[in-house]
C-alpha cells in the first residue's frame, strides 16, 4: 500500500534535505508526499529560489507564518499545521533539522497521534541557551522514527534513554551536494560576476540569534572576520535578519564584503572556490567539509563533533585544527534511499 507522508519544511537548510528525499519519493511508487512549507523563510533569495533550482515539487501547502518571537511563530505553526493534518490522511509526519518548523511540525503530528519522522535526530550541542537545541531534544523525544547522520548521533540518544526506532543512515546533506556540485562545476557564474579568483577568498555566513542578539558579540565576530580579510576578500552573502542587526547597531565593516543571499548552486560555487570558510551554520560546516575547504565555526560549540575531530573545522575560540582525516559517518551519498528503506520497514 501506498504511504502518504507529511513533509514539513520552513527555512533554507530544509529545502535542500527535503530535495534529496523528495526525488527518492517522486520515484518510489509506494510513497505519496505531501509537502507544507511553513514560510519561515519566506522572501525569494532565501525560498523560491531553491524550490526552483532543486526542482522540489511545490508545496501542497504554504502557510506563510514569519515573524515575531520563538513562541509566537512556533504557535501559529503548531495550529496551521494541526489543521493541514486533520484534513489529510497520513501515514506520518516528517520534520527536518532544528527550526521551529520542525518542533511545530513534531507537535501537531505526536498531539495527533501520527508517527513524527525526524531527519537529522539526535544532533546535540549541549547548550539549551540555543531555541535550536530545545528544537532538537524537544522533537527527538517526540517521534517514532529517528534518522540519525552518525554514530554520535545515535550515542547521544542513547544517552537520553531513546533506543527504540533510531537508525543511522548517513547524511543528507552530503546527497545534496553531491548533486550540487555537477551543477555547480559546469560555470563559474558567480565567480566571474563578483571578479573572484578560485582560492583568492574566503566565504562567510552569520544568522543565529547566539550572534545576531547579542550586539557586543556580534562586534566581536565582525572583528574577528575583520582581522581574516587581512589576508584577502571576506565574501558575505547577509542573511536579512543579519543586516538588520548590522543597521540596528550602525555596523559597517570595511573589509568584509557584504552581497545579497545567493542561491543554491551559486553558494556551492562559492564555497568550492573558497580558500576557508567562516560561519555560525551547521549545514555550511558539513558543506565546507563535502569540497574540503577547511572552515572556522563561529559559535562556542558545535553539533558536528566529527568535522573538529577529523581537522576540517575548529572553533573560532581555538587557534588549531586537529590532524586532517576523511569522515565515514557521513555515508555514501544514499542516505535519501536509506531513509526510505527505513520507512517501508517502520511504516508497514
Amino acid at each position: 500500500m501506498t504511504k502518504r507522508i507529511l513533509s514539513v519544511v520552513g527555512a533554507r537548510p530544509q529545502f535542500i534535505k527535503a530535495a534529496a528525499l523528495s526525488r527518492v519519493f517522486l520515484e518510489a511508487p509506494d510513497f505519496e508526499e505531501v509537502l507544507v512549507h511553513t514560510g519561515q523563510h519566506f522572501d525569494d533569495n532565501m525560498s523560491a529560489v531553491f524550490f526552483e533550482e532543486l526542482a522540489i515539487p511545490k508545496p501542497g501547502y504554504n502557510l506563510d507564518i514569519h515573524g515575531g518571537g520563538h513562541g509566537q511563530m512556533t504557535g501559529r505553526m503548531l495550529e496551521a499545521i494541526e489543521t493541514v493534518v486533520e484534513q489529510e490522511k497520513l501515514d506520518s509526519v516528517l520534520v527536518y533539522g532544528d527550526t521551529n518548523s520542525t518542533l511545530a511540525g513534531a507537535l501537531a503530528a505526536a498531539k495527533l497521534h501520527i508517527p513524527v519522522v525526524h531527519v537529522e535526530a539526535g544532533l546535540r550541542s549541549f547548550n539549551r541557551r540555543m531555541p535550536e537545541e530545545i528544537n532538537r531534544v524537544m522533537a527527538d523525544h517526540l517521534s517514532a522514527v529517528l534518522l540519525c547522520p552518525t554514530r554520535e548521533a545515535v550515542a547521544n540518544l542513547a544517552n537520553e534513554g531513546v533506543t527504540k526506532g533510531v537508525y543511522q543512515v548517513g547524511d543528507v546533506m552530503y546527497d545534496a551536494t553531491l548533486f550540487a556540485k555537477q551543477a555547480a562545476e559546469r560555470s563559474l557564474g558567480i565567480l566571474d560576476r563578483l571578479d573572484l579568483e578560485r582560492d583568492g577568498y574566503s566565504l562567510c555566513t552569520i544568522h543565529r540569534a547566539e550572534n545576531t542578539d547579542d550586539g557586543a558579540r556580534f562586534r566581536r565576530v565582525l572583528e574577528f572576520l575583520e582581522a581574516a580579510a587581512v589576508d584577502g576578500p571576506v565574501v558575505f552573502p547577509i542573511h536579512p535578519r543579519t543586516r538588520q542587526t548590522l543597521e540596528r547597531h550602525d555596523l559597517n565593516p570595511k573589509r568584509v564584503r557584504l552581497i545579497d543571499p545567493v542561491g543554491y548552486f551559486d553558494m556551492h560555487r562559492l564555497l568550492s572556490g573558497a580558500r576557508q570558510v567562516f560561519t555560525d551554520s551547521g549545514g555550511l560546516q558539513k558543506e565546507a567539509y563535502f569540497h574540503r575547504v577547511p572552515c572556522v565555526t563561529l559559535r562556542d560549540e558545535t553539533e558536528w563533533v566529527e568535522t573538529v575531530e577529523a581537522g576540517w573545522n575548529r572553533l573560532w575560540t581555538s587557534d588549531a585544527y586537529q590532524p586532517r582525516a576523511e569522515i565515514s559517518d557521513y555515508g555514501d551519498g544514499k542516505a535519501a534511499q536509506k531513509i526510505a528503506d527505513v520507512l517501508r520497514e517502520e511504516l508497514a
